[in-house]
Parts: C-alpha cells; sequence; structure tokens
C-alpha cells in the first residue's frame, strides 16, 4: 500500500492587513496544503478566508483556506503571530507596551491547543515580541526581523547600481527598526564585493548613495503607513519566503531574528542577522565578517532591543 502524503498546514493568529497577506502569499505561491486563520473578529478571518477561497480555482494548488479557533492549530506545522494593536508608531518600539497586552493573552491558548511546531512571528516590535513569545511559550520562535528590511535595501540598491535585486546579496541586520544596520562591507552584487562593482565604474556605479539607501530602507514601512495607513505585501511575501524555508527544509539563507548566544558578540538577545532556516528552523547562524563601524552599530542595535526585552 502507498503512504499519504503529510498534509502541510499553516496557523495564522491575527487575520489583519499582514496576515491576510501572509495567507494570500501561501496560497498564490502554492506553500501548504491547508491555512487556518484566527482573530477576536472571528467573522472578519472567516470572510478573509473566503475571499482568498474564492482565487483557489486560480492557484497551483487546491488549499483549503478557513477560519478556526485554536482547537484547529494543535496540529499546525508553523503558526504565524501577526496579532498586533491597532496603534501604528513611527518608531515600532513604541507598540510594544499594547502589543505585548495581545500577545500575552495569544500565549495561553497556544500552548494549551497542543501545538508544537514553530512559531514565525511578525508582530511588532518583532524582536522584542519574538523573545517574549519564546519565553513565555517555551515555543521555537523565528521572527521575521529585518526579512523585509533587507529585500527593501535589496531594492534600492539594484536601483542605483542598475541590475536585479536577485543579483544583489545584502543584509540588513539587527533591530526590525530604525537601530538596524546595513552590512555594505559584506555586500556582493554578481557575485562580486558591493566596492569593487562600484569602483569598476566610478562615474556611475561609483555614485551610488549608499548611506541614502540605507535612510530610505529604514524610513520604509513608516512612508508606506503614512500613506496608506499599513504594510501588507512586502511582508506577506517576506514570511512566506521565511514559511517556505522552514516547511520544505531549503536550508535557504534568510535575514531573520533569532536568538543570539555567542555570535557576533552577542548574548541572550533575539536580533537579526542571517540564518540558514529549514525544518528545525533556524539551524545555522552565519556570521559575517563586518567592518569596525558595522560592528559597533550593530552592537547599539542589540543594546536597545535587549533593554526593552529587560522591561517584560
Amino acid at each position: 500500500m502507498g503512504h499519504m502524503k503529510k498534509t502541510t498546514k499553516i496557523g495564522i493568529i491575527g487575520a489583519g492587513h499582514v496576515g491576510g497577506h501572509v495567507a494570500s502569499s501561501l496560497m498564490t505561491q502554492g506553500l501548504c496544503d491547508e491555512i487556518v486563520l484566527l482573530d477576536t473578529d472571528e467573522g472578519k478571518a472567516r470572510r478573509h478566508a473566503d475571499d482568498i477561497a474564492d482565487s483557489v480555482a486560480y492557484m497551483p494548488l487546491p488549499a483549503k483556506i478557513y477560519a478556526g479557533g485554536y482547537e484547529a492549530l494543535a496540529d499546525a506545522d508553523i503558526v504565524v503571530l501577526s496579532a498586533c494593536s491597532t496603534i501604528f508608531e513611527q518608531d515600532r518600539l513604541l507598540e510594544m507596551d499594547a502589543t505585548v497586552k495581545v500577545i500575552a493573552e495569544i500565549a495561553p491558548q497556544l500552548t494549551t491547543s497542543g501545538f508544537s511546531g514553530i512559531v514565525v512571528s511578525i508582530s511588532n516590535p518583532c524582536d522584542v515580541i519574538a523573545q517574549y513569545f519564546a519565553r513565555i511559550t517555551g515555543l521555537n520562535v523565528v521572527g521575521t526581523g529585518t526579512a523585509l528590511d533587507s529585500a527593501r535595501l535589496r531594492r534600492r540598491l539594484a536601483a542605483m547600481l542598475g541590475v536585479s535585486p536577485h543579483s544583489v546579496c545584502a543584509y540588513e541586520l539587527g533591530e526590525h527598526g530604525d537601530s538596524q544596520i546595513a552590512a555594505f562591507s559584506a555586500a556582493t552584487v554578481c557575485g562580486k564585493p558591493l566596492t569593487d562593482w562600484m569602483a569598476e565604474q566610478p562615474d556611475t556605479r561609483g555614485q551610488a548613495d549608499l548611506y541614502g539607501a540605507w535612510r530610505s530602507t529604514v524610513a520604509a514601512g513608516w512612508d508606506i503607513v503614512q500613506g496608506k495607513g499599513c504594510t501588507e505585501f512586502g511582508i506577506g511575501a517576506a514570511a512566506a519566503a521565511v514559511i517556505k524555508a522552514i516547511l520544505h527544509d531549503e536550508k535557504a539563507v534568510l535575514p531573520c531574528s533569532t536568538l543570539l548566544d555567542g555570535p557576533y558578540g552577542q548574548h541572550g538577545v533575539y536580533a537579526s542577522v542571517p540564518c540558514i532556516l529549514g525544518a528545525a528552523g533556524v539551524e545555522e547562524v552565519i556570521e559575517l565578517t563586518l567592518s569596525r563601524d558595522e560592528a559597533e552599530g550593530f552592537a547599539k542595535s542589540c543594546a536597545i532591543i535587549r533593554e526593552h526585552c529587560e522591561k517584560l
């Protein structure tokens, strides 16, 4: 007799703009067999599920999507934590107190459901919430962290340098927030160090404004929120990439927020660094060689995260 293929199931807690777009990204890419949406507004979760389900006929896989309660998460492979307060601040750290209240209500319900998989945490402030949720639940938590910021940086560098974002490898490190740093010294373009690529054509590529690219990257989220009230598409795609790497054991290198205990000289703090992601979540932290200024900036960013974690 043949064995039935194991069904892959994702739960999403928080069916707002972000949770909805994570679900849509998973569905569009055909990444899982089943998605369950949870929200305090059960009607909204049901309608989101119905709306996305109406697209299934045009998707790669006929995945099931529906609204459910915590009991539906017991056998989920991954749970996405995208619940948050309804308050958006320019500095994500200012959202901490309101989001913690929401997260503190979710944690016991998730643990008592019997869920034992991996949590992909999006809720802001991302690094602080990921660390807090891991501490109070004991679950394996991966924060999306700077996966989105790094994509924003790659887009900006690609536009300045005249190449595809796929040809740029560059990481934002540290906090998913204002203190993040761009690891330009470790960045490559078409396989060459960024500085070499720029030096080859000093009058064109060499004029790229790296500081401007970093500043624009840091400001991007708030700029979008001011213009349309939320961010949703970029983070939906970034979260889907993290989920895909874990669910399909890709061993893909993505920047995400994880507990550092030694790498980069940091201990006991969640911060974003390049990680190898696979079935066990973060399977290895990649330690980049940073410039002195970058290393100092990363340490300061970690100190800010740690300071806020200590308040909880």
